[in-house]
């Protein structure tokens, strides 16, 4: 039976060919000389090919020793190489993590933290990606993504969930709107106007339908006049004076705080920020770096 050489025998043969000495080289290796001359034996005997001359008491390398020696140093450099990628990653000083989030969370709640990870962890590259809460449960299923960020309640059994913020849904209209001045009482008046809502899939839209159907109004009932794929476009609609809509409070502060929106008084239930994780794939240690640090 034939063996691959090993990096253990590399090391032992450049320490041998840069002393020129056998039991000098096994002293400085902490090795039996015993061992180190079995090393260099074994390669020479799975090659047919000498390393070494010995010369009286002296050894010397052979043209293919000289050869093997420009070879063994550069394996030993590579691997040392790779010893260190892994103890970069093992202490969080290499390494890359992918999140995908809602629009919301990743417009207005996330990136405080992401700052705070960046100053605490400034050698990881942290890749974000932004969609409605479905699309962020699909990436976590796939594993395109390791950690993910939703509004509201996911139902997967692939999935495990925590909880790491919360946020208010409020109703909002133009300054023009008849609810400025004429606010709904009941949630039955909220199918009097037309609205502006997020598209199917959206987190906060599935919010705003369960805080309906829960107080007796059927989600459909709603006069969906537009459905807009960001915050941002949802709300500026507002602003032009096209219908309500429901919105997380974060996204409407601005507009509010300069006039440009009315809050309309209609409570709706606040709602939970979650986190994503996938029940059966590797946590890496960034990954839990940047929980821990959420939940702090």
């Amino acid at each position: 039976m034939t063996y691959a050489m090993t990096l253990e025998q590399l090391r032992i043969f450049v320490a041998v060919a840069e002393r020129e000495h056998v039991t000098q080289a096994a002293r400085d290796l902490n090795l039996a000389q015993s061992a180190a001359s079995h090393a260099i034996a074994a390669l020479e005997a799975r090659h047919d090919t000498r390393l070494f001359d010995r010369v009286g008491r002296r050894i010397e390398l052979t043209e293919a020793g000289r050869a093997f020696l420009v070879e063994a140093r550069t394996v030993l450099a590579q691997a040392e190489r790779a010893e260190q990628t892994l103890v970069e990653f093992g202490r969080l000083e290499r390494g890359t993590l992918t999140v995908q989030a809602s629009q919301t969370i990743a417009g207005y709640w996330l990136p405080r933290h992401i700052v705070a990870f960046r100053g605490a962890w400034p050698h990881i590259e942290l890749r974000l990606a932004i969609g409605n809460t479905a699309e962020a449960v699909a990436a976590i299923e796939a594993g395109t993504a390791e950690l993910g960020f939703v509004e509201g309640e996911v139902e997967s059994d692939l999935l495990d969930t925590l909880q790491v913020a919360r946020d208010q849904l409020i109703v909002v209209v133009g300054l023009s709107h008849p609810w400025v001045d004429h606010p709904p009482a009941t949630a039955e008046e909220l199918t009097e106007t037309d609205w502006v809502l997020r598209e199917p899939g959206s987190g906060t839209r599935s919010a705003f339908q369960q805080a309906l159907a829960a107080q007796g109004v059927a989600p459909e009932r709603l006069r969906v006049g537009l459905e807009l794929p960001s915050n941002e476009a949802v709300r500026a609609a507002v602003e032009a004076g096209f219908g309500a809509t429901a919105i997380s409070a974060s996204v409407a502060a601005p507009a509010l705080e300069n006039g440009l929106l009315h809050h309309v008084p209609f409570r709706l239930p606040d709602r939970a920020f979650h986190l994503l994780r996938h029940r059966q794939r590797h946590r890496s240690k960034i990954a839990q770096a940047f929980v821990a640090l959420l939940v702090a």
